[in-house]
């Protein structure tokens, strides 16, 4: 450990069995304490564990958690190197992943994690140390190994959908230009004399320069045309604004400094280069802007939110009674449709995407479904009050018709779609973004 820990981080790193921390009453930033000083480095551990942190509860032991927990818990793994794993078990192969659970027997929120290991501590790391050695130069499986391997034909068709924003692209460049780096400098190596280890040598010998360019010289193109159609977020234009002045400005500097020097020719030359960068900033704040892009499992997620709506109203409409035994039980399907739709708006984070553009994405979704939902009280406001007797009865018939997939009505099969070509190549793309 890089410092010493104590308190609830303390216990976590001494543990050699599975074990479940309560974290009622913590505060977010002591949570996040705890879990950046319990997973910040590999656990000493011959087999694998399960660490289970309770993070929430039902409608009686709600109060007890901060709302932020969960989301605190995830990000601060993700910011140790951990990775979101819906399949995750205490093997192993699962070590440095984590996930969200619903214990719907306790109604408790939980967040699952499997500590990554010394591999010097167990024969698989050892064996897995021994068949990847100089594998970490691009780890096989992310996303910058898929944009290295992947052929031109098969990037310039996956592009688009993999990262639909302009900050995506964005942080692709950059990617691309990281692979660019690493190659060039196995390249300085054999100049030198110096030998390439195997997995060096099979990443010189199968990513080429001439390729990464040619995918380096795509992505900009794309942002170049992000920004011409408007389609960039009020946040992005403000970001390449931001640019635009801190270059305008380092150009005035140049200029002053050249001139002190008497170098005619070179303030010239600055003087051109500070109006182009002039024409572009006007050019830019003229420049529309778009919303940020829909999540990728928005579908689903209006579902869950339309079979809780019924369910809500049931909440609402017992306020100052108590829910019969019938009403408790579907009001606790609520909390299992809130837990499945923080779910499915976390794994509908993109490549390459920042922590702001995601939120900002989750909230535009939250907020259009905030927005549906008033007008639609608005307009069942509006309406003939039913008799008092039958109150109760429109609310479980309300209720009834946010079902089960059972009772819907079967559909008739369509022909099955004949397959299309580049599945394979697609999948290499689109892996990391499946469920």
């Amino acid at each position: 450990m890089s410092h010493a820990v104590s308190g609830m981080a303390a216990s976590i790193r001494n543990t050699t069995e599975s074990e479940t921390f309560d974290l009622a009453g913590q505060a977010p930033q002591t949570i996040e304490n705890t879990i950046r000083d319990a997973f910040s480095d590999p656990f000493d551990l011959e087999t694998m564990i399960r660490i289970t942190f309770i993070v929430g509860a039902g409608k009686l032991g709600r109060q007890k958690y901060d709302e932020s927990a969960a989301k605190v818990v995830t990000s601060t793994l993700r910011e140790c190197d951990f990775e979101e794993d819906r399949g995750a078990s205490a093997v192993m192969e699962c070590a440095g992943s984590f996930k969200l659970q619903h214990d719907t027997g306790k109604n408790l929120k939980t967040v699952v994690v499997f500590p990554k290991v010394n591999a010097s501590n167990n024969q698989l790391g050892k064996d897995m140390a021994k068949m990847s050695l100089g594998a970490a130069l691009i780890p096989e499986g992310s996303h910058e190994y898929k944009l290295a391997y992947s052929s031109i034909n098969v990037f310039e068709k996956n592009i688009a959908s993999t990262c639909p924003s302009w900050s995506q692209k964005k942080g692709c460049a950059k990617a691309i230009e990281g692979i660019v780096d690493i190659v060039k400098g196995l390249d300085t190596k054999l100049m030198q004399g110096t030998p390439l280890s195997e997995a060096e040598d099979e990443l010189y010998n199968s990513v080429s320069l001439k390729s990464l360019e040619e995918k380096l010289t795509l992505v900009r193109d794309l942002m170049h045309k992000h920004v011409e159609d408007g389609r960039v977020t009020v946040e992005e234009r403000r970001s390449l604004l931001d640019q635009v002045d801190e270059r305008i400005q380092s150009l005035k500097e140049e200029i002053a400094e050249a001139e002190k020097e008497g170098k005619k020719k070179r303030v010239e030359n600055l003087a051109i280069a500070k109006g182009k960068a002039e024409e572009r900033k006007t050019k830019l704040e003229k420049t529309g802007t778009s919303p940020p892009h829909p999540l990728k499992h928005e579908s689903d997620i209006a579902k869950l939110r339309r079979e809780m709506l019924p369910l809500l109203a049931i909440e609402e409409g017992a306020k100052g009674r108590l829910l019969t035994l019938k009403e408790s039980q579907s009001v606790a399907r609520k909390d299992e449709i809130v837990i499945e739709i923080e779910a499915l708006e976390e794994s509908s984070r993109g490549w390459f995407e920042t922590d702001e553009g995601f939120q900002a994405r989750v909230q535009a979704s939250r907020s259009a479904w905030e927005s549906q939902r008033k007008q639609q009280k608005s307009k069942m406001s509006n309406k003939p009050k039913a008799p008092a007797g039958g109150a109760y009865k429109s609310v479980a018939t309300t209720a009834t018709k946010w079902s089960t997939p059972a009772s819907r009505k079967p559909v008739a099969a369509k022909p099955a779609a004949k397959a299309s070509g580049g599945g394979v190549f697609s999948a290499m793309m689109m892996d990391s973004d499946s469920d």
